[in-house]
C-alpha cells in the first residue's frame, strides 16, 4: 500500500521520511533515473513521465506500507499527508537551496494558496494535513507514524496562509 507524504518544496518532506519506520520511495529519484521527458525549457527542470512513474509505482507496490516521497506523490496513492510550512518560514529554506526568486515565489505562492492540499483532495481519497511551522523533525513524523497507525486524523482545512502571505 501506497502513502504519499506530500507537499510544497521545503516543507519538511525528506526529512520526515528518514525518520519514519516505513520504506520509502522517492519519487523525484525515479524521476533522475529516466522516467522523464527531459529538461523543461521554460522552468529548467525534469518534465516528469507521470505515466511510466505510476506503472512502475504499480510494479513496487505490495501489501505492506510504503511511503511516496515527492511533491507530486499525491498523483499516485488513494492517501496523502500533506505537509504545510508557513510562507515565513518556507521563504529561507527556499533560498538556502539556492532557488532562483522566481521559484521562491511560485513556490511561496502555491504554499499559501493551498496547490498541494487541493490537488491531493481531488486524487486521493484520505488527505491528512499536518502544519509543520514551529515543530521539529522528530515531533513530525511521530504525528506521521499516528496518522498511518490510525491512532489519529489530521483532516484538511486547518491551515490557512492568505492572511500571512499576500496580508
Amino acid at each position: 500500500m501506497h502513502i504519499a507524504l506530500t507537499g510544497t518544496p521545503g516543507t519538511g518532506k525528506t526529512t520526515i521520511a528518514r525518520l519514519l519506520p516505513y520504506r520509502v520511495i522517492d519519487i523525484n529519484a525515479l524521476v533522475r533515473s529516466g522516467l522523464n521527458f527531459g529538461t523543461d525549457p521554460v522552468r529548467g527542470c525534469l518534465e516528469a513521465d507521470m505515466d511510466g512513474l505510476a506503472e512502475r509505482l504499480a510494479e513496487m507496490d505490495t501489501d505492506q506500507i510504503a511511503i511516496l516521497e515527492g511533491h507530486f506523490s499525491h498523483h499516485f496513492a488513494q492517501w496523502s499527508i500533506v505537509l504545510r510550512l508557513s510562507p515565513k518560514e518556507l521563504e529561507p529554506r527556499l533560498k538556502g537551496r539556492g532557488y532562483s526568486p522566481e521559484k521562491i515565489r511560485e513556490n511561496l505562492e502555491a504554499e499559501a494558496l493551498d496547490v498541494i492540499l487541493v490537488e491531493a483532495v481531488e486524487y486521493c481519497q484520505r488527505v491528512d494535513e499536518i502544519d509543520t511551522t514551529g515543530r521539529n523533525p522528530q515531533e513530525v513524523a511521530d504525528l506521521v507514524a499516528k496518522i498511518i497507525e490510525e491512532k489519529l486524523q489530521m483532516p484538511p482545512g486547518q491551515v490557512d496562509w492568505l492572511e500571512e502571505f499576500f496580508g
